[in-house]
């Protein structure tokens, strides 16, 4: 800076400006990386790399929108109580719109007929897909023998979704000359012949079906005796014959406790003595104090005699059938009763006891 001097006698400054000299100014802060920036770079590399066009993205979102919108009116719809009328009108509207049920897609159906499940989803009064109602079309379909659960779901735009739990077929109920597959828990699943009669247990008499679990219950006494049963029969509303594939029958007592007992002694009975294929007809455990067996007599009627033992079950004759207590002793197979034995007229009448 300097000081001139003027005519007058005034002074008054100058300064002299260089030009072409930097100027300082201060350094720019660095740019922060934020949680939400990050988060959008992933998402844009995200969306980048999937196999999507935009165009397809839009319809996705479309759709999205269009399903908050119907989910939206029917709530509204629910709430605000509006008129039939109206409600049909805004499913309508939406139907037209192309959310219309036009597919059905079922899984988990292998028994029963998928055509049922279809001509029962398809024949919605309006087939909008805000009009379908889902749990009324679950109500039906459970109404099914075969489905255990089921769920109805929609897919948009135009899908309803069932899925389905079927039931498991464990025996054949046989009731006035009618049979039916039926369930653990007595369900009847469907009617059916006897020439497509499924190799299963055949339960004979009124309610058999619903003790299907018990008989379940009671053969766990027996495991070995499974496989050979054929079925059994439900008698009086009270208790079990059991019905071999070698043609016997096995009269169970009344009660479970007392049932289970006596199947596990004739087991044991049976590991000393083969019981089964040997000609008897019919072993009577209903007395718990006896142990019955008939056998044919050569005159085609059956008989009865009695013996000491369990355990030394003799070759009777074709004309008798043997008494014994029913828990078996010590003695050996080969060991003949000392007890004097009965003649059929003298021994106890089981043949004539029915149950």
């Amino acid at each position: 800076m300097s000081r001139v001097i003027t005519g007058n006698g005034a002074t008054r400054s100058t300064a002299k400006i260089r030009r072409g000299m930097p100027t300082s100014r201060r350094a720019a802060a660095p740019k922060r990386i934020t949680s939400t920036g990050i988060a959008m770079s992933i998402a844009r590399r995200g969306f980048n790399a999937l196999p999507i066009s935009e165009q397809m993205l839009q319809r996705m979102l479309h759709w999205v929108v269009m399903a908050i919108i119907v989910l939206a009116l029917a709530l509204v719809a629910r709430v605000t109580g509006l008129s039939t009328m109206v409600a049909d009108g805004i499913a309508d509207a939406i139907g037209r719109a192309g959310f219309r049920v036009e597919k059905v897609e079922v899984s988990g159906a292998r028994q029963l007929d998928r055509m049922r499940i279809y001509d029962t989803a398809l024949a919605q009064k309006n087939r909008s897909m805000a009009a379908v109602d889902i749990d009324e079309l679950r109500r039906e379909l459970l109404s099914y023998g075969w489905v255990a659960d089921a769920r109805v779901s929609r897919r948009l735009p135009d899908t309803l979704v069932v899925d389905l739990v079927e039931r498991t077929p464990v025996a054949v109920w046989q009731n006035q000359g009618r049979l039916a597959l039926i369930d653990k828990d007595g369900v009847v699943l469907q009617s059916i012949t006897a020439s497509s009669a499924p190799n299963l247990p055949l339960l004979i008499g009124p309610n058999a079906n619903r003790r299907a679990q018990d008989l379940e219950d009671l053969l766990s006494a027996a495991p070995s005796l499974k496989s050979l049963m054929a079925g059994a029969n439900w008698v009086g509303n009270r208790r079990w014959d059991i019905r071999f594939r070698s043609g016997e029958v096995l009269a169970l007592p009344e009660g479970k406790d007392t049932a289970k007992e006596a199947l596990a002694n004739f087991v044991r009975i049976d590991g000393v003595n083969r019981l089964l294929d040997r000609g008897v007809v019919r072993f009577d455990m209903r007395d718990p104090t006896r142990f019955v067996l008939r056998v044919p007599r050569k005159d085609g009627e059956d008989a009865s005699l009695a013996a000491a033992s369990p355990t030394a079950l003799p070759d009777a004759p074709a004309d008798d059938a043997v008494t014994t207590p029913p828990h078996p002793t010590s003695a050996k197979p080969s060991a003949v009763p000392a007890a004097p034995v009965a003649s059929p007229k003298s021994a106890p009448a089981a043949s004539r006891v029915e149950g």
